[in-house]
């Protein structure tokens, strides 16, 4: 190797790395440069020579760091065929480039620094401590020449922590020695940092103010900063006791380096991670020493010295980090007093929590809303809620609240101190608002753990804040609202205040009723706010919204005061009917549409929690009701039925059959004479008709204010409405004695329940055939002749709306037209609207149908052929978006609440076509989707957009995950361990998503449907082939949820019985196969693992073809195959823990368990394992020791120190 052939490689790469790095090269001269530099690292042998060259301080930044680049690469990828001298050449080097080949410490670029400690540290890998035992030492050494080789060598440190105790990226054994090694040296390393940090901090402080010496003053400060950065990679894992050494040095040092500008962020980083640690209480016991007069004094002055300089960016990192410091400060308190150490109150609790407070006051929402949970560890606390000043705290947080609950500090408004702070912590009003509803929801439940300590101040605040809004003039501010001249908007003045008071006054007057007992709770001031409350007249429906919400928090005083009752109903009543313009003919504005929607819901609320204080005003109300509806168009169908609604709760409380039954046929005549009447019986049944009838053939030329068949729509919403109602809140008394009274228990079953009659099935019964008319009309518009008869207005009158399209792709809904548009802008929308819900709720009186009507329902003639005639007809042009809520409202509400003796006549008829027909369209489904992903490489141009695309795809996510879950519900029992699973809404929360931990439990049995179904064979395939199959589609909730739920009890159900070979190699590729697309994710790979060994270990010795599966795992090593099948084909031979065979079986499979993307090019780095540090004595007693001669000596052996 001669030094020109050195010199001239080391021009050609300058040139390629110029060519690279300069943004005038072309695209293939820039590719060719880059193949040429790859090329050689990879195979040029000479590639150390040339590295050191070309990092040689003389060549510029970027040549050097490739320089450095290739000395890395030879360390990752050829240390180990790399003769042992060139290795010690290579080191000596780098650490010569430590010693003299870098630039001055304020002069080198961060990015050659990195790749320098880089390297070292990739060498310590391979090499320390068994082969290079003075590594410390040298590095001590280096540190001694200066700082610009101190903070290189604290970067190092650094670094190998992260590698080997963060991150972990190297092997076990590796990781095992480097760990126990560093443990052992712990105190030097750790004494080591310390001074470097005092010493550079002390220099720093004598030669910082010396203009002359300001380069030197600098070079201290960063090595200060690398020895913070260095130890906070350190704090988080060694044992407490090196924290808290010396009477807790460090942490004194950290508290004092929080008044020094230019270290206090590092210092408060560092003093977070030791204040956060967890482990044994005793060990943190030393941790109270930050409560301490020294430690307050410093943590709360550096706090008032960076608020006290206005918002400067650095300022305001550092008041986070100390708000998280204090915060975690209060989480060792809570667990350390009042806990087996003998831990006391300190004594500056009440400065601690005085500066708590001003982090609660602050003007920044962010740093508010970060104090909230520690007040309510605070407040919960056994021993510290007692404590006189905490009790004293409860006015001051409780005073906080009343500000920080107001919705202000949009960052893109300049209406509040808090906006500039946002401007920092939020990117858009949107992401302010999804914040403050969090953070407002957690002042709420702190709020109410302050109350239960003192009910009564909580109350009297809210008393006042109420009293002086409502005598407080409106103002409305800059912003005019929509909905008309004068009003409110939600961002006015009044309005945010008026919203604060109503969250804090139901907050806390609802903890009160809870807290307080009956003779404590103060009436006449409740009954007072009250009169306040209802004698307050606005037109305003923001207002008049929160007006509602405090008639229904102070609702409960009227218990003690029933005569209030008619002053209540009918200020309800008159909101009920609200309108801004009377006689207006605009659309309703959605602000106005809530205030009629807010005062039906507080009636049903009102009639649902206090039925017997209202029973005796029944008559009042009912006539009440009657009034209302005589007007055709005073009410929309909602209100209407939302109203007959809170009747029927009421009349729940007659306790007798017969006169329950009678007003419920009386409330339901209009309905029934409508719904049975001819003409509506010709429009249900015929999809011509109907359409005609709800207008949607027409073509409109006003498309704001026409609207000629808008009657007839509600007409069909108004007794779809009813009839739902009726069937949801209609039902026999709880107790069974008050049952059996009044008439409502008709016998009992074999086993002892009692058999209800419900006072509504006669009359709803009556209703059911047209209803089942309406649902296979509804269905079959669906079909394309029908789709072409909609008018030109309406071709996607049976399109979903802009707001669920938004709702499935999570896009956020513009904040102010929430409230300032009509409810629907156009009469396209509101026709989608009228078929959405018209749809939806025919199905939720079917769901709702089984609890309500039980036996009378179940037994109806014919039903299952019923449903597949009605709502099972036309699937196949049904959309995605339509047959989730059938599935989810109608069919497993149904299975849910059917009692057994029907399995064979109702739901095995009416499951069986309907899972078989599921798995062809799901199957369908996915497979466009994964051809779609294909096709997208060749970059097709079609009329799809993306944003559709996506519709879809999450659509098809959306409908796979209902029909697994409904699969589930029907098949499995669950027991135990899955139960909280089976609460996760189908709707895709992917909260619970990945839980690593998911050996399914062994308690997870069919259920008696499930046995009946799989008896049926083609039944049985759907199941299991959909079961299976959902494996390889690409979502990762479904899967899980899948397999840890569903695969194993229906396979073990066919086990018993003749599988054919290919059925069985089929399931076991079918994990495999989701493997390979899920195995990135750990809690899909962990359960899909689980699943292929129960099946490997249950199938394989009756299948010799599940062997050949096995063989085809790509990288499979076929010698331990063969170990791990001769293992489990030999009963005799004993087997190993379960935990041992699965791990076994993981590596096995490891080449078809998917990797994420990024990982799935890279190169692969091995590092070999050396020579064990701690040699395993496993001495065998009986042969050894024992047998070694007769007299005994050997037994001596086991007592030598």
């Amino acid at each position: 190797m001669s030094t020109e052939q050195v010199s001239s490689l080391c021009e050609q790469l300058v040139k390629a790395v110029t060519v690279i790095m300069d943004p005038a090269s072309t695209q293939r001269y820039r590719l060719e440069a880059l193949k040429f530099c790859e090329e050689f690292k990879e195979k040029c042998p000479i590639c150390v020579p040339c590295g050191l060259k070309l990092a040689e301080k003389t060549q510029t930044a970027i040549v050097r760091h490739f320089g450095l680049q290739i000395l890395e690469h030879v360390v990752k990828f050829r240390w180990n065929s790399m003769p042992r001298l060139e290795k010690v050449y290579l080191k000596n080097n780098v650490m010569g480039l430590i010693s003299s080949g870098t630039q001055n410490i304020l002069e080198e670029e961060s990015h050659i620094k990195d790749v320098l400690s880089r390297i070292v540290v990739e060498m310590i890998k391979r090499e320390w401590p068994q082969h290079w035992p003075d590594m410390l030492k040298e590095l001590d050494t280096l540190s001694k020449q200066g700082e610009t080789q101190t903070e290189l060598v604290m970067f190092i440190l650094l670094r190998l922590a992260e590698d080997v105790v963060t991150f972990q990226t190297l092997p076990t054994q590796r990781r095992r020695d480097i760990q126990q090694t560093l443990t052992q040296n712990m105190e030097k390393i750790f004494s080591f940092l310390l001074t470097t940090l005092q010493q550079n901090v002390n220099k720093y402080r004598r030669v910082k103010t010396d203009l002359a010496q300001e380069p030197k003053a600098q070079a201290n400060c960063r090595v200060g900063i690398a020895a913070l950065n260095t130890l906070a990679g350190y704090i988080d894992w060694v044992a407490m006791s090196h924290i808290t050494a010396d009477n807790c040095k460090l942490l004194e040092m950290l508290c004092l380096l929080l008044n020094e500008p230019e270290l206090q962020v590092g210092a408060a980083e560092c003093l977070l991670i030791a204040v956060s640690r967890k482990g044994k209480l005793e060990d943190r016991k030393p941790l109270m020493v930050l409560f301490g007069d020294v430690a307050m004094h410093y943590i709360l002055s550096a706090a008032q010295t960076a608020d006290g300089e206005g918002l400067v960016e650095k300022h305001y990192v550092f008041l986070k980090r100390l708000c998280q410091v204090l915060c975690a400060l209060g989480s060792q308190l809570c667990a350390l007093v009042g806990s087996d150490s003998d831990v006391d109150t300190p004594a500056n609790l009440g400065k601690y929590l005085d500066s708590f407070l001003a982090f609660t006051t602050h003007p920044s929402q962010f740093l508010r809303s970060s104090t909230q949970i520690t007040w309510g560890a605070l407040f919960r606390h056994e021993i510290l809620s007692r404590d006189p000043l905490l009790l004293a705290m409860i006015p001051k947080y409780l005073r906080a609240s009343m500000t920080n609950l107001v919705k202000v500090g949009f960052p893109s408004k300049t209406d509040s101190p808090s906006c500039e702070y946002s401007r920092f912590d939020f990117d858009s009003d949107e992401d302010f608002n999804a914040f403050f509803n969090s953070f407002r929801a957690q002042q709420g439940e702190v709020m109410r753990m302050a109350c239960r300590l003192d009910p009564r101040t909580g109350f009297q605040m809210a008393g006042e804040w109420l009293k002086y809004q409502l005598a407080t003039p409106v103002d409305i501010g800059p912003m005019n609202s929509k909905t008309g001249e004068g009003l409110c908007s939600i961002f006015s003045p009044s309005f945010v205040q008026w919203d604060a008071m109503t969250f804090f006054s139901e907050s806390v007057i609802s903890q009160m009723f809870r807290t307080l007992d009956k003779e404590e709770i103060p009436v006449n001031e409740g009954i007072e706010l009250l009169q306040l409350v209802l004698n307050f007249e606005t037109k305003d429906p923001l207002i008049l919204s929160c007006v509602l919400t405090n008639v229904s928090a102070l609702f409960p005083f009227v218990t003690f005061r029933p005569e209030y009752l008619p002053q209540v109903l009918s200020r309800l009543f008159s909101s009920v009917t609200f309108e801004v313009i009377e006689e207006s003919k605009a659309p309703r504005t959605r602000a106005v549409k809530n205030v009629r929607r807010h005062a039906c819901s507080s009636i049903i609320k009102m009639c649902r929690d206090y039925p017997q204080l209202v029973l005796p005003n029944f008559e009042m109300l009912y006539n009440h009701v009657k009034q209302l509806l005589s007007n055709e168009l005073l009410l929309t169908q909602m209100e209407k039925c939302a109203l007959m609604e809170a009747l029927v709760l009421i009349s729940n409380q007659f306790k007798d059959y017969q006169r329950q039954k009678v007003f419920l046929e009386e409330l339901l005549a209009p309905v029934a004479n409508l719904w049975l009447s001819e003409e509506m019986q010709r429009v249900l049944s015929d999809p011509d008709a109907f359409i005609s009838y709800v207008g949607a053939d027409n073509k409109i030329t006003d498309p704001i204010l026409e609207d000629p068949s808008g009657l007839n729509r509600s007409r069909i919403s108004f007794c779809v409405y009813t009839i739902l109602g009726v069937v949801k809140r209609a039902r026999w008394p709880a107790a069974l004695e008050e049952a059996k009274a009044g008439g409502f228990v008709i016998g009992f079953m074999p086993s002892g329940n009692p058999i209800y009659r419900n006072p509504c099935t006669e009359q709803v019964l009556k209703l059911l055939d047209n209803l089942i008319a309406l649902i296979r009309t509804h269905n079959n518009l669906y079909m394309p002749e029908m789709v072409t008869k909609l008018g030109e207005t309406f071709a996607k009158a049976l399109d979903m709306l802009e707001v669920e399209k938004n709702a499935i792709l999570g896009l956020p809904q513009p904040l102010l037209e929430l409230y300032d548009c009509p409810v629907y802008k156009t009469i396209l929308e509101r026709m989608q609207g009228f078929f959405c819900t018209l749809y939806d709720n025919c199905f939720h009186i079917l769901g709702n149908a089984g609890p309500s009507m039980q036996q009378d329902f179940y037994t109806v003639e014919g039903l299952a052929s019923q449903f597949l005639n009605s709502a099972f007809v036309n699937l196949n042009n049904i959309p995605d978006y339509r047959l989730r809520p059938m599935l989810r409202v109608f069919v497993k509400p149904l299975v849910l609440s059917c009692p057994s003796e029907h399995y064979e006549t109702l739901l095995c008829p009416m499951l069986g076509p309907l899972f078989t027909y599921l798995h062809v369209r799901l199957s369908q489904k996915w497979q466009v989707i994964s051809q779609r992903s294909i096709l997208c490489e060749d970059d097709t141009v079609d009329d799809n957009p993306e944003s559709q695309e996506m519709l879809e795809e999450q659509l098809v996510r959306l409908l796979t995950r209902e029909v697994m879950d409904l699969i589930t519900v029907c098949c499995v029992s669950k027991k135990g361990a899955t139960e909280h699973n089976s609460s996760a809404a189908a709707d895709g929360d992917d909260e619970e998503m990945m839980s690593t931990d998911v050996t399914p439990p062994s308690s997870a049995e069919l259920t008696e449907l499930g046995k009946c179904l799989m008896k049926q064979e083609d039944v049985c395939t759907a199941l299991l082939i959909t079961a299976y199959r959902s494996l390889s589609w690409k979502d990762t909730l479904s899967c899980q949820r899948t397999t840890t739920q569903l695969c194993w009890p229906l396979l073990k159900q066919v086990l018993t019985g003749n599988l054919l070979p290919d059925a069985v190699t089929w399931f076991f590729t079918s994990v495999l196969k989701g493997l390979q697309t899920h195995g990135q994710h750990d809690g899909c790979m962990a359960a899909l693992v689980h699943l292929a060994f129960q099946i490997y270990e249950a199938l394989r010795p009756r299948y010799a073809e599940l062997k050949t599966v096995m063989e085809q795992v790509p990288e499979i090593p076929k010698e331990l195959l063969e170990q791990f099948d001769c293992k489990l084909l030999n009963p005799t031979l004993l087997k190993a823990a379960d935990k041992r065979r699965k791990d076994s079986f993981k590596r096995l499979i490891a080449g078809c368990i998917g990797k994420p993307l990024g990982e799935q090019f890279r190169k692969e780095v091995h590092i070999r394992n050396l020579p064990s540090l701690f040699k395993k004595v496993k001495p065998s007693l009986e042969t050894d020791v024992l047998e070694h001669n007769e007299d005994g000596e050997g037994l001596t052996a086991l007592f030598e120190p």
